[in-house]
């Protein structure tokens, strides 16, 4: 736990504040959700970690790690909306604590991660990357990461899920290209295309 102390405290560093009491807390809580198997504390320390090796590439910083910590803040995997509700849960949180200005941004990066039109802003090609890394990923992780998203929907039944994650998987894999920065096509793009295709044939 220390070390998740430390790393939400090296975000808020970024803008030269301590870290809010209570904040983390709440978080930590709705991450150990027990219908989360993907979407957990790992997947945003994850991201957390890829973001500090992709900080050439972001403008502001600070708010591309809030937006990482809060990206899959409410998580549900019945309903559509999940970004919004981050987002806005995220406005709640942090209105009292930032700049107006900035927790438009935030929210602004979150809803990014709906995945459904091109990123909004350079930081936001970042957070979107950095969330589609694990398309990427070795085909071990990959394989583990499939199997945690179906256990997040385990409530639908086989046929429909399949069909649905093809058409899913299919998206990303019809893009001209599945990251928008440069670094991250060099590291992921090739390696997430051959992971798509072996996924979906399995389907």
């Amino acid at each position: 736990m220390k070390h998740v102390q430390l790393r939400w405290s090296q975000s808020w560093e970024l803008l030269g504040l301590a870290p809010p009491d209570g904040v983390l807390e709440r978080l930590l809580e709705r991450h150990a959700e027990d219908h989360r198997h993907y979407h957990d504390l790992d997947h945003v320390l994850d991201c957390l970690e890829k973001a500090v090796g992709s900080r050439a590439h972001q403008r502001d910083p600070a708010a591309v790690d809030l937006a990482l910590w809060f990206h899959d803040a409410i998580y549900d995997p019945r309903r559509g909306d999940n970004e919004e509700r981050s987002a806005e849960l995220a406005e709640r949180e942090l209105a009292p604590l930032l700049p107006a200005e900035l927790v438009s941004r935030i929210a602004g990066l979150i809803l990014d991660t709906r995945h459904d039109s091109a990123p909004s802003s350079a930081d936001g090609a970042v957070v979107v990357d950095i969330d589609l890394s694990i398309l990427g990923e070795t085909p071990q992780r990959f394989a583990a990461y499939e199997e945690a998203i179906r256990a997040e929907y385990e409530w639908v039944p086989e046929p429909l899920f399949r069909r649905e994650r093809r058409r899913i998987l299919q998206s990303f894999l019809e893009r001209d290209a599945i990251y928008s920065t440069d670094s991250f096509r060099e590291q992921y793009e090739e390696r997430a295309r051959a992971n798509l295709e072996r996924a979906i044939a399995r389907l």
